[in-house]
């Protein structure tokens, strides 16, 4: 049994925020806890869903509460509703960011020094809010990164400004510098971070994958309360759910929902493509479009789907990871995913024989792919089946908790 450690956490998201990295973040606390160690996290108020601050949690820049494994502080997240407006989206990251340092200094201060920073990126201004907080309170730090910044900006064009990328690139190499662990989802990402940094530092890059609840999250039936709230019944349904941006190939669905009439796609999520994905898809009447859904009702959503699309634009895969991937696996549902061919998912789809992918904008491959997959109901349910054995069996949250565990007790 390791000696209890003392960590603060700093992440963008954190429950009841609905956020994916949020899911993420709240179950590693959770797990850490169960493994007797004390938590401080410091986090933002709600905001993710509508890009503002949830009824009932504005009017402070703060708010503190205390829990049983240690405490969690919430601060404005000057949140901007337009993701295109990248100037205000990069000043409400810095703000949050100093607020969430300045917050770090004080929490539990009666008992100052810790054992280890636990900060996790985007935004990658919390590496540095990391670093000083490690520098004033001891311990680790240990840098979370769910996406590799900019280079995701920097590819869908969401970023242009030389000086915004050339500022963004020495925030990255200093992070990573003064980490005493960097942790991203795959292998890509990590060669990734490791082309970046000197030759001293790549032994301290690690690859930890995001978890799936496989308890919570399990197959359900597909018809339900979901497809009847969209008037759909026993017809075929083909699902993207997540982030609507840039970065995601959604035009593949309108597309192929031109081509196949007799099957319903859904789009569940919100994001900064979603008004141009709106404006493709007038007049389809076999394309529905869903708000982000309670993540109570994640399993029922997945559910609903006969099949589930996985989509980045090319060049993106080596520097994101789709952060519903397991979650679609653990629910018993096949995966169509449009992709760079050798990255993390089509090793996941060829390790568990849960789906299949063609490379990223492949219309017409996208389209024969999942014509086939569509055709074959007996073949959907041996591949979601085979996904769902191949989740329990190499993730699970108490794994994930133990690997960050031990990077804050390698020097002790």
């Amino acid at each position: 049994m390791t000696k209890p450690l003392r960590l603060v956490v700093l992440c963008p998201h954190f429950a009841p925020d609905i956020a994916p990295t949020g899911v993420v973040m709240t179950r590693i606390v959770t797990e850490l806890a169960a493994r007797g160690h004390e938590l401080h996290v410091v986090t933002a108020l709600p905001w993710y869903r509508d890009h503002a601050i949830e009824a009932g949690w504005s009017g402070r820049l703060w708010r503190t509460e205390k829990t049983t494994w240690g405490s969690i502080t919430r601060v404005h997240p000057f949140p901007g509703k337009s993701k295109r407006n990248v100037f205000r989206r990069a000043t409400g990251f810095v703000l949050f960011s100093v607020l969430v340092g300045v917050r770090a200094l004080v929490v539990d201060s009666r008992r100052w020094r810790v054992d280890g920073v636990l900060a996790m990126s985007p935004p990658l201004t919390l590496g540095l809010t990391g670093w000083c907080t490690r520098l004033m309170r001891g311990g680790r730090l240990v840098f979370n990164i769910q996406d590799v910044f900019p280079d995701a900006a920097v590819e869908t064009g969401a970023i242009t400004n030389r000086r915004i990328i050339a500022a963004a690139r020495w925030l990255e190499r200093v992070s990573y510098h003064r980490s005493e662990a960097v942790v991203l989802l795959s292998d890509d990402l990590a060669d990734n971070v490791r082309d970046k940094v000197a030759e001293t530092h790549r032994k301290k890059v690690w690859v930890i994958p995001n978890f799936v609840d496989v308890d919570a999250l399990r197959p359900g039936e597909r018809i339900g309360a979901y497809r009847r709230e969209l008037g759909i019944g026993d017809e075929p349904v083909v699902m993207y759910a997540g982030n609507v941006g840039f970065s995601q190939s959604l035009g593949l669905m309108i597309a192929a929902a031109r081509r196949m009439p007799a099957v319903h796609f859904v789009i569940n999520g919100d994001g900064s493509a979603l008004e141009d994905l709106r404006n493709q898809a007038s007049g389809l009447a076999n394309v529905h479009f869903v708000g982000y859904q309670p993540i109570e009702r994640l399993s029922e959503v997945l559910a609903a789907a006969d099949v589930h699309i996985v989509a980045l634009r090319r060049g993106l895969a080596r520097v994101s990871v789709p952060s519903k991937t397991y979650s679609i696996l653990a629910a018993g549902r096949p995966i169509l995913a449009a992709i760079d061919p050798g990255t993390e998912v089509p090793r996941i789809l060829a390790a568990s024989g849960a789906g299949r992918f063609v490379e990223a904008d492949n219309e017409s491959a996208f389209i024969e792919a999942l014509t086939s997959m569509m055709g074959d109901s007996d073949g959907l349910g041996r591949m979601g089946a085979a996904g769902r054995e191949w989740v329990v069996r190499h993730v699970s949250p108490e794994a994930v908790a133990a690997r960050y565990e031990s990077l804050f007790v390698a020097d002790r």
